[in-house]
């Protein structure tokens, strides 16, 4: 009444010239706004505050997976929980829109946010479910969906409803149109493990959005409602997803996207979407993804801006596909070269035949990621057939006679075990005849590994990663056998020895204690050879002139070596200087490369780049400082080059006079099994007691390998089981694959090593002739000392491989060595 007291004098004189009734009813009108008004501000107050700050959405950030690269930049791996592959709206075909827009929100273009038709009909409809159990329908545009997804929660309640109003709102003011679909079509769960749009087109169709057709298209825009009702590998899912894209279609055609012919056309092909289990999958570098995952877990956790399912980071690795290849095939087929003859085992499975057979088989997931192999049931046995049965359905057969392989400590052919049902590895022979194959129960471990810098080019840790995840080029724990040996001669040749030294190779015992008596030692293959130098010593991996070196030079010496090269820290007992400590292939493949560069320290690199979603490098293996390298212009100088500030891990000469030895172990030792290979190279064997472990490490100027065979459970592997006849001629099968197109590269001797010629069974120096062709087996040869630690007696130049002599003065030789000598 005041209000009205103080209307203009001619409003209030009309207003109560008007009827009672007239005038009640404009109280109550008045009194009805002033409540609706009051319940707008309380529906505000209670639902609107307190939502997040759309605007946030215009920094939001989906989750992505981490790639990872292989050392050439190529895409190898990711990391992903959510298959998501980010695509702008510019990249983003409009067909694409236009299917989902038809499908979820055909004015999401127009309306503001919200739809008041839809969400009128979507009250109409939820009241009259009232009471019968049904879920609520709602009238969610795309903007409310992408405030659903990202801003709040999945509750199914009319409280989240009108947050989402409220919100969708707000997101209409912060963003575009454009924005929001990018948003919606990267964020949304399709199946298969898809979000967003581009990685469901990988998962449907093997291909990108941009190349999908108009079927395939409209048939993604089925998806977000339910992937699983519209699964098409189902006869039920098939027949849903067919009308329901059809439906789309038409919507499409409606809505003017496409034309009414492009939509009956399109409607007329049949759903077809790849089976996932038929999808190849390269599985190389299992293992060494693996470590990579471990590490960054460790570094950067799983979730957050950096977490590597989320953060979206690209990993530049140290791996080379053509390395990991030759790796991976040289180490199987050494396994399986061991294992073959050993008998067969046994099947691996066993599963029901009824309908469904191919997806239990596949469940089974046997290892046979291997040459041709491929995981077959036995379907049925007759006469000298069996049937066989693969992953994708199809059919294969096995003659009786290629299933002969003997049963393990029976002897009867395998193929009398076999039985309908049982699962096995087969080998394709030609057409759909195939042979019986055994994975292989004997592990092994190898790493290849990049001299100068450390990188690892290659790991493989053992047959298969689906077998078993424990990796056993970094996590097993293995004796190295007579594999250590060159850096118990490195602590002599740093104590006084040279390689020239004589050593007596002949009986050795040592009295331990009270308790455990004398140990005597012996060598591999028994017998003595008497006073042999250090070098014919290493190349023939004599057991007896070891322990004797390791003792005159004195075992804390030789362990306090083997602890400065990264391998392991050891007891000072002589058993360790025949390799009775334990180490990994990693560990070890590391200090032979640290021979090989000259005793520089250095660890294993498995990635040297990391950089997140938007290009900034945040981690890089190489953090030395060049700030001439980044001149942007280059003067015509040298090239700048950031300073190597590694520190020895070894005397630089020392590592080399090793390595020059161990070039003896190749040449005419242990090792020669891989002379022919025709190129400088170093390396040595070894086996264990038993033997239950065989070794190989070694390789060129640029790369060395390392590797061993054994069980998992250390067991005897046989007396025919040696360094020298199973573990090198896997590093030569590799190296022929993987050396093949490489230079050969001497190794660089070190400053300050004097080479002089000398009689190497005798250790004495030779001045007058040597031998000239580039026979092994010369007893004069090339030798590497320390200043003034060459040998001063003169021999004579007697040997008895030489074709001719050559005589030359010493100033002739100095002249042409330039004073080296």
């Amino acid at each position: 009444m005041a209000r009205l007291a103080q209307l203009p004098g001619e409003l209030k004189r009309r207003f109560f010239a008007l009827p009672r009734w007239a005038r009640a009813l404009a109280y109550v009108a008045g009194a009805l706004a002033a409540l609706g008004f009051v319940a707008l501000l309380a529906v505000y107050l209670v639902f609107a505050r307190g939502l997040p700050d759309a605007a946030q959405l215009a920094e939001y950030e989906p989750p992505l997976p981490s790639h990872v690269r292989a050392a050439d930049g190529t895409p190898f791996n990711s990391f992903a929980r959510e298959r998501r592959i980010f695509l702008d709206y510019e990249q983003t075909p409009r067909q694409l829109v236009g299917a989902f827009v038809s499908a979820e929100d055909k004015t999401f273009f127009t309306h503001p946010g919200i739809d008041l038709p839809g969400i009128f009909q979507a009250a109409i409809t939820n009241i009259k479910a009232m009471g019968t159990g049904k879920r609520p329908v709602g009238a969610s545009t795309i903007t409310q969906q992408v405030a659903k997804n990202l801003l709040l929660t999945n509750e199914v309640s009319y409280v989240r409803k009108v947050k989402e109003i409220f919100l969708a709102r707000r997101i209409e003011q912060a963003l575009t149109k454009p924005e929001i679909i990018e948003l919606y079509l990267n964020q949304i769960f399709l199946g298969r493990s898809a979000y967003g749009v581009q990685a469901a087109s990988f998962a449907y169709f093997n291909k990108p959005a941009e190349e999908l057709s108009l079927s395939q298209t409209a048939f993604l825009a089925v998806l977000p409602k339910a992937p699983s009702n519209y699964n098409p590998s189902t006869e039920r899912g098939r027949a849903r997803a067919l009308d329901r894209r059809n439906w789309v279609l038409g919507q499409m055609a409606d809505n003017g996207y496409i034309t009414a012919a492009q939509a009956r056309a399109a409607q007329a092909e049949p759903i077809v979407v790849v089976n996932r289990a038929e999808i190849p999958r390269d599985r190389t570098g299992a293992y060494f993804i693996e470590d990579i995952r471990r590490e960054l877990v460790e570094k950067y956790g799983e979730e957050g801006e950096y977490g590597i399912y989320t953060g979206g980071l690209w990993i530049r690795s140290t791996i080379d596909p053509v390395m990991q290849r030759a790796a991976e095939t040289a180490l199987r087929d050494g396994l399986v070269k061991y294992d073959r003859p050993r008998g067969w085992r046994g099947v691996t499975d066993k599963i029901d035949l009824g309908e469904g057979w191919p997806q239990r088989l596949r469940a089974v997931n046997l290892p046979v990621g291997y040459d041709d192999w491929r995981a077959a049931v036995v379907l049925e046995k007759a006469g000298g057939m069996i049937s066989l049965g693969f992953e994708d359905g199809t059919n294969g057969r096995m003659s009786s006679q290629n299933a002969s392989l003997p049963v393990r400590g029976v002897g009867v052919p395998a193929f009398q075990r076999l039985a309908p049902g049982d699962v096995i590895p087969v080998k394709r022979l030609s057409g759909d005849d195939y042979t019986l194959r055994q994975i292989p129960d004997v592990g092994g471990g190898m790493v290849v590994m990049d001299v100068a810098t450390g990188r690892v080019l290659a790991m493989v840790g053992g047959f298969d990663a689906r077998r078993s995840q424990y990796n056993r080029a970094t996590q097993a724990m293995r004796q190295p056998g007579s594999a250590i040996k060159p850096f118990v001669y490195a602590a002599a040749l740093d104590n006084g020895y040279t390689p020239a030294s004589v050593i007596v190779d002949a009986p050795y015992c040592v009295f331990q204690t009270r308790s455990l008596g004398t140990k005597c030692f012996r060598n591999f293959s028994g017998g003595y050879a008497g006073p042999q130098t250090m070098r014919w010593g290493l190349e023939q991996s004599r057991n007896l002139m070891t322990v004797r070196l390791a003792y005159n030079t004195g075992m804390d010496k030789v362990v306090g070596t083997i602890d400065q090269m990264g391998i392991a820290k050891l007891a000072p007992v002589l058993s360790m200087s025949l390799g009775a400590g334990e180490t990994t292939v990693m560990k070890l493949t590391s200090a032979y490369a640290m021979l090989a560069n000259g005793g520089k320290r250095q660890s294993p690199v498995l990635y040297d780049l990391i950089q997140d979603r938007n290009g900034r490098t945040i981690y890089r293996a190489d953090a030395r400082d060049c700030a001439a390298c980044n001149t942007p212009e280059w003067d015509g100088d040298a090239m700048p080059r950031p300073a190597d500030a590694r520190p020895q891990a070894m005397d630089a000469k020392t590592a080399y006079q090793v390595v020059h030895m161990l070039e003896g172990v190749v040449q005419r030792g242990t090792a020669v099994v891989l002379r022919d290979l025709n190129r400088p190279m170093f390396g040595k064997t070894g086996t264990t007691n038993g033997p239950t472990n065989v070794w190989f490490v070694g390789g060129t100027a640029d790369i060395v390998a390392g590797l061993y065979i054994g069980f998992d459970e250390p067991q005897n592997m046989g007396g025919y089981a040696q360094g020298g006849t199973l573990a090198a001629p896997v590093f030569k099968q590799f190296a022929v694959a993987a050396l093949k197109d490489a230079p050969k590269r001497p190794f660089e001797i070190s400053p300050g090593v004097r080479m002089v010629r000398i009689d190497r069974r005798s250790g004495k120096r030779v001045y007058g002739g040597w031998q000239v062709d580039t026979d092994p087996r010369a007893a004069v040869i090339w030798e590497a000392f320390k200043p003034e630690s060459e040998p001063r007696r003169v021999a004579a130049a007697y040997d008895p491989f030489a074709k001719r002599e050559i005589v030359r003065s010493d100033s002739d030789f100095l002249q042409s060595t330039g004073g080296i000598y």
